[in-house]
């Protein structure tokens, strides 16, 4: 075949021209790190990594997600070790105060003390996150929980809500605890309706709770909650009647609800209080009649209305030894059932914030292999990526130098 100067010309060109694509393309293969400049080169590979880059993104949002939860759920352990605390220097106080040789001045000293926690509680128990919401609202987050009434009595604004925060596919965990879980669950002390007694006693008398651990058993077995019940059903009845024969003293029975108990509690009336269930009932007089008391309904109180009766307590000057005790008792064992309640929250929370470490841990070994994953389909090896750079550059330098031998050539150079 004949070959022309045109067509030796345009062959050259083309060559190089090729080799420059070539080298070209090495190296933006080089710049980019990418295997493949274009998607049609390897279709299913590309397809592959996009599914990977995906799953890279979307773990980049968890990340952020665990970062935020983190720091909520840190700022409510905070919150929450400041509030036992201070429950618990308020209920060192009321065990202060129950010693006798305080003067009012002192009492009064105690209750102020009582008063900077009540403030200190109130400002925890209402704490605002990062992002301005209260974190124990709730679902009602833009509302301050804990507000005083008319009376001076907390009010709870909250709901039971919870927020939660996905830091994985298909895991969500709670951001917050609301406050009627965390301060509004707490019991109150288990007591009976009246220290005086039922208004349908024709005796007069008194009824305390001495022992209260003994009483609280007998509260919580023999409480009778069903709403049927009649409104009778847990009333006791301490029947006296005369002694027997002339001179003899008068007995008691203590029945329940008009029936004797099993087995029967009787017993001769003297001067002593009675003791029963954990209750010590003074009667007054001998006088033949009935003296009725009735358990009260186990009721919730949050920590702020405690410390508040507390406070009230300490700073009335009028009430008998008997009533103070009550006061103190009442506020001794509600602070300890918000400790307890509080504490309960805590270890909530710490199990969830070992799910949060471990989840990160999870998240962060996935993220290196969907990385490591997607690399190995579409990044290129930079040591492959340099050797062919190398090898078109030099095509390319062999070809220009083929082309300028190629363009001097004449056929004088062979006569």
């Amino acid at each position: 075949m004949r070959l022309s100067n045109n067509l030796m010309y345009q062959n050259n060109i083309n060559k190089m021209l090729e080799n420059q694509q070539g080298v070209a393309s090495a190296q933006e293969r080089v710049t980019t790190g990418k295997k493949y400049l274009t998607a049609s080169e390897a279709p299913a590979d590309t397809s592959q990594a996009m599914l990977y880059s995906n799953k890279i993104q979307a773990n980049e949002q968890f990340t952020k997600n665990i970062n935020q939860l983190s720091g909520r759920l840190e700022t409510q352990e905070a919150v929450l070790q400041s509030a036992n605390n201070n429950i618990q220097a308020a209920k060192d106080i009321a065990l202060k105060a129950g010693n006798g040789a305080y003067s009012q001045d002192d009492l009064k000293s105690l209750a102020s003390e009582l008063s900077e926690i009540q403030k200190s509680l109130a400002n925890l128990m209402n704490t605002r996150s990062e992002d301005g919401k209260y974190i124990f609202a709730g679902y009602q987050d833009s509302i301050q929980p804990y507000q005083q009434d008319a009376s001076g009595k907390y009010t709870y604004q909250g709901d039971q809500g919870q927020h939660k925060i996905t830091i994985a596919q298909g895991v969500s965990i709670k951001s917050s605890d609301n406050g009627f879980d965390t301060f509004e669950k707490v019991d109150a002390r288990l007591d009976i309706a009246s220290n005086s007694g039922d208004a349908t006693s024709t005796l007069a008398g008194t009824a305390y709770v001495d022992k209260q651990g003994v009483f609280d058993q007998f509260h919580k077995t023999s409480y009778n909650a069903d709403p049927a019940a009649s409104v009778t059903a847990n009333t006791f009845n301490v029947v006296v009647t005369a002694g027997a024969n002339s001179g003899d003293p008068n007995e008691y029975e203590i029945l329940r609800d008009g029936a004797s108990l099993s087995p029967a509690v009787t017993g001769e009336v003297t001067e002593e209080p009675i003791a029963f269930a954990g209750m010590k009932i003074q009667l007054a007089g001998t006088t033949p009649g009935q003296f009725d008391f009735s358990l009260q309904k186990p009721q919730k109180e949050n920590v702020l209305n405690t410390l508040q009766g507390l406070i009230n307590g300490l700073n009335d000057g009028t009430l008998n030894s008997n009533d103070f005790q009550q006061v103190l008792n009442d506020g001794v064992v509600q602070l300890q059932n918000a400790s307890e309640q509080v504490v309960f929250t805590q270890a909530n929370l710490g199990g969830r914030m070992n799910v949060l470490s471990s989840i990160t841990d999870s998240n962060t070994a996935q993220d290196i292999q969907n990385k490591a994953n997607r690399s190995s389909l579409i990044e290129v090896d930079m040591a492959k990526a340099i050797s062919d750079l190398t090898k078109q550059e030099t095509a390319l330098q062999a070809s220009q130098a083929t082309f300028g031998r190629l363009t001097n050539l004449s056929l004088f150079d062979y006569l």
